[in-house]
């Protein structure tokens, strides 16, 4: 492990104490005490990537992808598991819809745009396998959200199944997550060329660190999730933008950086691959797994969405498959991708 990486994590255990302090010391201002929240989630982000990094690092790119993807995202399972306890219905919806359009929008957009720009005739090329993969995979998800928001405003006697509709929808969902998965995994592995860097930390200390990063995002987030209801009165913010903009930057903290950084040291498949198993992961396996998991909860999640979200996401998929379906992009294509985020992040400031 770099000293780089061992100060990171001393940071990390830092920030995790001063927002455990900001949690239980009530004389401390609740906006600083969320903002301590805030940066303790993306430092465990963090560990969590690192430590998944090292594991799978043994077995290939394929199964790394899937691990960070998966496993990376336990901030956010958190956050929004804690806010449906909480009631806060909103954030946790806005908090899963944030996700995927921060990676597929502002994390993509920036990560084209600097590939991009690092290239002599100025087009980043990649392969496009993963890229219309997940184009689909978010269409998918985005038909079965605007069946719903039809069904809800029909005079139908179904509008009073919503719920049902939801569980079914969310099955399904991960059913054709599963089968992707598999057929994704087999097409990596035989295009696996054999070249993988060392693991810097030993199986047992990756472990280890992968345990205590799923505890500490677990009770941050509890912290996260306390401090975000009394800061959005204090300081005029919208439950939409605190979902669509800050849950959902805080918790891709991690991608947010990896994939600008892979993408300017020019490792442009890879860099796409961090953002877009992202996108695919959140829409067809985190969601749906939320409307089953938040059975168990007091605020039952569906996938019932205000109708400029649904749109944003039919947008967003019909845009991200047209821009990276050819394997090849632009800055010009970037910074459209980002100029779309800002419009709907200025949308979210003045939702309710």
């Amino acid at each position: 492990m770099s000293r780089l990486q061992r100060a990171t994590l001393a940071l990390v255990l830092v920030l995790t104490g001063l927002a455990a302090v900001g949690r239980y010391d009530s004389a401390l201002p609740r906006v600083l005490a969320f903002v301590l929240a805030a940066l303790a989630l993306a430092g465990q982000a963090w560990t969590v990537s690192f430590a998944t990094e090292q594991i799978g690092t043994r077995y290939g790119p394929a199964i790394t992808g899937v691990l960070q993807s998966t496993i990376g995202n336990l901030p956010e399972f958190f956050v929004v598991l804690f806010a449906l306890e909480a009631g806060a219905r909103i954030v946790a919806e806005t908090a899963l819809i944030g996700s995927i359009l921060v990676n597929a929008l502002l994390v993509l957009g920036l990560v084209l745009a600097t590939g991009a720009s690092r290239e002599r005739d100025g087009v980043m090329r990649f392969r496009t396998g993963l890229p219309n993969d997940t184009a689909t995979l978010m269409l998918i998800a985005s038909l079965t959200i605007v069946l719903i928001a039809l069904v809800t405003g029909s005079p139908d006697l179904a509008r009073r199944h919503v719920q049902a509709i939801s569980i079914v929808g969310a099955a399904a969902l991960l059913i054709v997550y599963a089968i992707w998965m598999r057929q994704y995994l087999r097409g990596d592995r035989a295009a696996d060329d054999g070249e993988r860097e060392p693991a810097r930390v030993s199986m047992r200390v990756a472990i280890a660190l992968l345990v205590a990063a799923g505890v500490g995002s677990a009770f941050v987030s509890d912290w996260f999730v306390a401090a975000l209801e009394p800061t959005i009165h204090q300081v005029h913010l919208s439950q939409s933008f605190a979902g669509i903009v800050i849950v959902a930057i805080a918790g891709n903290a991690v991608e947010n950086a990896a994939g600008i950084y892979l993408a300017y040291k020019r490792k442009h498949d890879l860099a796409i691959s961090v953002v877009k198993n992202s996108v695919a992961q959140i829409a067809a396996f985190l969601y749906p797994l939320m409307v089953l998991v938040s059975l168990a909860t007091v605020t039952p999640l569906t996938f019932t969405l205000a109708p400029v979200w649904v749109g944003a996401l039919i947008g967003t998929a019909i845009l991200i498959w047209q821009i990276t379906g050819d394997g090849e992009a632009t800055p010009f294509e970037g910074a459209a991708l980002v100029a779309i985020y800002v419009v709907l992040a200025t949308v979210a400031a003045f939702e309710r």
